[in-house]
């Protein structure tokens, strides 16, 4: 079972199960989902579509019949959100919700997508799996720390095999929002002028979302018994007037105003990490290793995008 299976990442991941073979049941509310994502496998004998929450534990239970693992993709996504009781719902309580069912219907391997947020203000750069103490500055990302500690008791209390996958800013042409989305339309409103969020210097690792998918079908092939987490991410990281620079070229753009707008300590929002770039020597050991660089990831992405938004 996939929860969040029409998501933007979520969608990619579908699409290589099922090329592996696999029967996939995709639980997702639809909510930010699309099952655009899924055109090219909707109409395939091993996918079967659930349109349901993950907070309703008779429906997580009916969707888990003859399902032996969980990839667990479905949460609020939304960094910025200011309203703490949405992801306390979608995630907090949504995960809790899956694990229970997973208990119950004897199903105990669980991937979860976390996020490299539950860091914080990370003092060492690229910064470890075992970095601590965890201090995230965002609700979401305490959120997401909180999935994984849920997740960590349920592998030691009733013998669940999981591992949580802490991604870096996953980027790609399914993807409706993050900054390079936004850079894109912005321009294409107006090509004189892009306002940045912070100041600028943000700095942060992106990756290419076939790259991320294929580091977490690696780690889900080496899923052991108890509790793992897996940083995913490229080799470098980018700031975010760099990022602009590079959309202003793609777009083939000239004399573009850039106004900052500031922010607090240079961040975009509150609660906004400014800088992360994830250490992945722990993945690679399992023979993985991006095949392209935050600056590739980004350029790829605004060149699809631009081409879909025209």
């Amino acid at each position: 079972m996939v929860t969040g299976g029409a998501g933007f990442i979520g969608s990619y991941l579908v699409e290589s199960l099922i090329s592996l073979g696999c029967r996939v049941v995709v639980l997702d509310n639809l909510s930010t989902g699309s099952l655009d994502n899924l055109s090219r496998v909707l109409n395939c004998e091993l996918l079967e579509i659930v349109k349901g929450d993950i907070r309703d534990y008779e429906v997580v239970s009916k969707s888990l019949e003859e399902c032996d693992i969980v990839f667990h993709f479905a949460a609020n996504p939304e960094v910025r959100l200011g309203i703490p009781e949405e992801h306390y719902e979608h995630n907090l309580r949504g995960t809790f919700t899956v694990l229970e069912a997973m208990r119950r219907k004897d199903v105990r391997d669980i991937v979860f997508a976390s996020s490299s947020t539950v860091y914080g203000d990370a003092e060492v750069l690229p910064t470890p799996e075992n970095y601590a103490p965890l201090k995230p500055i965002s609700v979401y990302g305490a959120s997401k720390l909180g999935c994984e500690a849920l997740i960590s008791s349920y592998a030691y209390t009733y013998d669940f095999r999981g591992i949580a996958v802490r991604y870096a800013n996953v980027v790609g042409p399914r993807s409706r929002r993050g900054v390079i989305y936004d850079f894109v339309k912005k321009l294409r409103a107006n090509p004189r002028e892009l306002e940045i969020l912070g100041d600028g210097t943000q700095t942060k690792s992106y990756i290419w979302i076939e790259d991320a998918i294929e580091a977490t079908l690696t780690v889900w092939k080496n899923i052991k018994k108890g509790f793992d987490v897996f940083n995913i991410g490229s080799e470098d990281a980018i700031s975010v007037k760099e990022i602009a620079d590079i959309i202003v070229e793609v777009l083939g753009l000239r004399n573009v105003k850039y106004r900052f707008t500031g922010g607090v300590e240079g961040r975009g929002w509150p609660g906004d990490v400014k800088y992360m770039h994830l250490d992945i020597s722990k993945i690679r050991k399992l023979g993985w290793t991006p095949k392209y660089t935050s600056r590739q990831a980004v350029r790829m992405t605004a060149e699809k995008l631009a081409r879909m938004l025209s």
